[in-house]
């Protein structure tokens, strides 16, 4: 069974769609628990996640900070960890399932899972943007957390968690636990393409590689945030 992380501020205007992605699953006994961790929004985010039945917890560190606080208190053997404004294709229970099957059975070592990026927009850029990242998952294994990460909850202990950075907590744990411990799952978790609108494709690729590169050169990640906010 699964417990659902999500981490949110200000979300209201995704978190319904990603929370009614899970019903399926939950109806079915796959996920148990839903936890919505908080970094102090001030719209409907509680209220949303309250009458959802999901648990509703609150810390201010950051999106790694909030990541750790809700598989803190997270109760099934597996994680799934899952961004806001992500909405999961239908039949991810399914793909999902038999992944945890393999590795709790022994058939696979234990391994981490993450889904396929799409982008909830149509035109040239956002195809573009969604087989460059297809690309550099099939070559590093380096999924980004719009993609959700599904993990034994053991496995996440034994490299130590989420760090409370305050950018790049999703590259710094899939860096832990290493290319050979990740599988790229089909189905698709679609993202909200708002900020890629907002910013442009070209501009928000540049950044997100920027900060990719900053971060293997091994600058701070409180440095990064404050070149890219």
């Amino acid at each position: 069974m699964i417990s659902v992380v999500i981490p949110t501020l200000n979300a209201e205007s995704g978190l319904i769609p990603t929370l009614a992605a899970l019903v399926p699953a939950a109806v079915d006994g796959i996920v148990r628990e839903v936890i919505v961790a908080d970094g102090g929004s001030t719209d409907g985010t509680a209220k949303i996640a309250d009458e959802a039945g999901a648990a509703f917890i609150t810390e201010r560190g950051g999106r790694g900070a909030q990541l750790a606080a809700g598989a803190q208190v997270a109760t099934a053997p597996w994680l799934l960890f899952l961004h806001a404004d992500t909405v999961l294709d239908p039949g991810w229970e399914r793909e999902a399932s038999a992944f945890m099957y393999e590795v709790d059975t022994g058939k696979r070592p234990p391994a981490a899972g993450a889904f396929r990026f799409a982008l909830d927009d149509r035109g040239f850029g956002p195809r573009v943007l969604e087989r460059l990242v297809a690309l550099r998952c099939a070559l590093f294994r380096l999924p980004y957390g719009d993609q959700g990460l599904l993990v034994p909850k053991f496995l996440y202990e034994e490299v130590g968690g989420f760090h409370p950075h305050p950018i790049m907590e999703d590259v710094d744990l899939v860096r832990r636990l290493k290319r050979r411990r990740i599988a790229m799952l089909q189905v698709r978790a679609v993202t909200d393409a708002q900020r890629f609108k907002e910013r442009g494709y070209m501009r928000r690729s540049i950044r997100n590689l920027s900060c990719l590169t900053l971060y293997f050169l091994g600058v701070s990640t409180a440095r990064i945030a404050r070149v890219y906010p």
